[in-house]
């Protein structure tokens, strides 16, 4: 290896974006905006990009060019976005792509280009293909694949010279390559790093022909071999480079950078009870110690701290968890959650919930936009929206916090060290201060004030004979009939006691 040449900084990037990718047959997205693991198909190859130093950063974008260029501005604000009005290959791409960056200031050292379909690009095999490209003083450095299947691709052409063996001759496009040329199983990554000057001469000279009609850019190889410029190809593994194309091949990239994710998670000391039943998006944070138990979903910027255990059957999206927490069956989305929390089964919690330290939240509980103290329980089949509960409180089973008017959501306040009883309803804005309690089925409409006992429900009046005199000749007639005269309830199936009420 040569010294690297100083002609090699700064570095350009080109993504090219501009296609149609009429084979994922999508009305509702472009093709590079199609997700996974919490990124575009464009947001993957900028991701793989992100640590490279660029000077400057080119997207070219052509195909539904409004949608991609907003996206481009949420994703990657810094970034250039290049118009190609028709897409004329990936040659004419790129110059286009030059041309507009030339016209800020000269492009100068090395250009990488790269396709913005090819989502499993890591920064380590881009970082390595630079750095050969710097160090051997090459005009063009390709990254290639070996497939056992190459249809479709571009294939790679070496030299069998003795004095050249294995120097890149050409790329060849599948359309164009004759029979011993489609028998190549080497491929075009899409992927170079090119000397910027002699990539400028280059460009100009791309011909239309070709199958397609278009300005290919693998050609700017076979000119330089043509000027007697050197040329270099670096190997990288296949399920790296492939790109998308259709929906199965989105549906296999996905599943293999999962695999990659949660085998970088698990190295760092994450517990992975089943890796073929759990996602994990890309920004997913989680610290050592954490499990993840089968069929758990982790979204966007999801963090899970030490030792806190996940599932079976849990969905979180941008969701936070404390230390030693464990969530079963829960779904998750922009909730925070503390320390030693216990959540589930069967929990739901939306935007805005936030649960402090040793809380508990249990089966059958929907909790929205409210804030759970230390230590505090809400059990069993209850509805907690726009409320704050203090420490150390209990609510009773089946409650419901009564928030909405039909015009504005209002406020509810439970203190520390309140017990409430079961099917509440806390009618807002309302206030039950620090030590009170609630009676089981109250209506609270009014603020209880600490250490009260608030009752909101009307007296119980009994209305004697009521069964006999409307339900007569029914089960529950005959055995209120036997138990006032002190015999026991007669002995019917329960068929018959179902006719019997029916006809009553």
């Amino acid at each position: 290896m040569t010294a690297p040449d100083a002609s090699i900084t700064p570095l350009t990037i080109i993504v090219l974006a501009a296609g149609e990718g009429s084979r994922m047959k999508s009305v509702a997205l472009p093709k590079v905006l199609h997700p996974f693991a919490g990124r575009s198909l464009l947001g993957h190859a900028l991701a793989a990009t992100a640590g490279l130093a660029a000077e400057r950063t080119a997207v070219v974008i052509g195909h539904r060019r409004d949608e991609v260029a907003a996206h481009l501005v949420e994703i990657a604000p810094a970034a250039v976005a290049v118009v190609q009005e028709q897409q004329n290959g990936t040659g004419h791409a790129v110059r286009m792509a030059l041309e507009q960056l030339a016209a800020d200031r000269p492009v100068t050292g090395t250009v990488l280009v790269l396709p913005g379909d090819a989502p499993l690009l890591s920064p380590d095999t881009l970082t390595a293909l630079l750095a050969e490209h710097a160090a051997t003083g090459a005009a063009a450095t390709l990254l290639t694949s070996e497939l056992s299947d190459p249809t479709g691709y571009g294939r790679v052409i070496r030299s069998t010279d003795r004095d050249r063996a294995g120097a890149v001759l050409r790329v060849v496009e599948q359309k164009d390559a004759g029979p011993d040329e489609l028998a190549v199983t080497e491929v075009s990554a899409g992927v170079y790093a090119f000397a910027a000057d002699p990539l400028h001469e280059a460009i100009d000279r791309l011909s239309t022909d070709n199958a397609q009609g278009e300005e290919y850019l693998p050609e700017v190889v076979s000119i330089f071999v043509a000027e007697q410029r050197d040329v270099r190809a670096r190997t990288a593994p296949a399920e790296e480079t492939a790109g998308v194309n259709d929906r199965v091949q989105l549906a296999a990239a996905h599943r293999s950078y999962n695999q990659r994710l949660l085998e970088r998670h698990m190295r760092a000391g994450v517990r992975v009870i089943d890796p073929a039943t759990c996602w994990v998006d890309a920004e997913v944070t989680l610290e050592p110690d954490v499990t993840l138990k089968p069929n758990v979903q982790l979204h966007g910027r999801t963090e899970i701290a030490a030792g806190a255990t996940i599932g079976p059957d849990t969905t979180l999206t941008d969701t936070v968890v404390g230390a030693g927490s464990m969530l079963t069956r829960t779904v998750a989305n922009q909730a925070r959650i503390g320390a030693g929390v216990t959540v589930g089964p069967f929990a739901y919690l939306r935007p805005g919930t936030e649960l402090a330290d040793q809380a508990h939240i249990g089966t059958y509980v929907e909790i929205k936009a409210s804030d759970i103290g230390a230590g505090s329980k809400v059990p069993h089949l209850s509805y907690v929206g726009d409320a704050t509960i203090g420490a150390h409180t209990n609510i009773g089973a089946a409650t419901v916090f009564v928030n909405y008017d039909g015009v504005h959501k209002h406020r509810s306040t439970i203190g520390d060290h309140a017990r409430t009883g079961a099917d509440n309803m806390f009618v807002a804005p309302v206030t039950v201060g620090d030590g009170a309690y609630t009676a089981a089925g109250s209506v609270i409409t009014s603020n209880v004030p600490p250490g009260a006992l608030g009752v909101g429900r009307a007296q119980q009046r009994n209305v004697a004979g009521w069964v006999l005199r409307h339900r007569p000749g029914t089960t529950s007639a005959a055995a209120a009939e036997a138990a006032a005269d002190g015999a026991p309830a007669p002995d019917q199936d329960s068929s018959s006691s179902t006719t019997g009420s029916s006809k009553a």
